[in-house]
């Protein structure tokens, strides 16, 4: 690969990423989104953090594990029942990683 050809990639590439990145901020008053798009656009976080999240839970020792045997997805769910009940954020990390150490020990 030339110089060139490198150089050319981190240029474009930073353009693409600054122009993906801050069109709103440049565009966002010529540009109205309608509600139901941002009401959809609301679900891209929740989505993106499951889409992370989940395939780490559900895989052990690089197989699918969808088991009583899988503490990491026993503690996940333990994890989002805390959640759920009390919303509390900071009790859910502490709840999910003390649930996920016990039955560590346990399996």
């Amino acid at each position: 690969m030339s110089e060139w050809y490198v150089w050319a990639a981190i240029i474009l590439m930073t353009l693409s990423t600054l122009l993906t990145r801050s069109g709103f901020f440049l565009f966002g008053h010529a540009v109205k989104l309608p509600p139901r798009l941002k009401h959809a656009l609301s679900y891209a976080p929740a989505a993106a953090m499951a889409a992370i999240v989940i395939p780490d839970l559900a895989v052990s020792r690089d197989v699918i594990d969808i088991s009583l045997a899988n503490p990491k997805l026993l503690a996940g769910i333990g994890g989002a029942v805390f959640f759920a009940a009390t919303r509390h954020l900071l009790g859910t990390i502490v709840a999910g990683m003390a649930l996920f150490t016990v039955l560590r020990w346990m399996l």
